[in-house]
């Protein structure tokens, strides 16, 4: 047990350091395992032309700077996850909960706005191809953030009774 224990604490002080880490940038975790900027996975895997490029570089720059806003506050999200968690109550969990549902809304959305600029400005076919880019993405990005934190009550589990 006090091994579990200790594995426990060893991951929650991960956790904790990397949710109050600087988190200034969420394609970091894309940087880690990709080894590649996010804008150059995205130009290699959108093979535009020249043309097609300068077009959707405007959508492109536009999107990024929503989607970063997006990020900042889901990572807000996450500190306030980290500096609570031990002492989590109902209405913290409340306020948590939605202010993550607000933006995960909020990223759909935006999602379907950009692919209807990007669509007047590439084509369906390629909108298309960067949004189903761009969500594989941020799901690969979820999936890392999720295996860092812990589930809420995990604390609990390893307090011996």
């Amino acid at each position: 047990m006090k091994k579990l224990s200790l594995i426990f604490i060893m991951a929650l002080a991960t956790f904790s350091s990397y949710a109050q880490s600087s988190f200034k940038e969420d394609v970091d975790v894309l940087q880690s395992v990709y080894g590649k900027s996010k804008s150059d996975l995205v130009k290699q895997y959108m093979n535009l032309s020249d043309s097609q490029s300068a077009a959707f570089a405007k959508v492109y720059d536009k999107y990024e700077t929503a989607r970063k806003t997006l990020g900042q506050t889901k990572f807000q999200l996450l500190n306030d996850y980290s500096a609570n968690y031990a002492t989590l109550t109902d209405a913290k969990a409340d306020e948590l909960a939605k202010g993550t549902l607000k933006n995960h809304i909020a990223y759909e959305k935006l999602y379907e706005k950009t692919y209807n600029e990007a669509k007047k400005a590439i084509g369906s076919i390629n909108a298309a191809k960067f949004i189903q880019l761009e969500v594989y993405l941020q799901t690969i990005i979820k999936a890392e953030i999720l295996e860092a934190i812990p589930f809420i009550g995990e604390l609990d589990k390893t307090k011996v009774k």
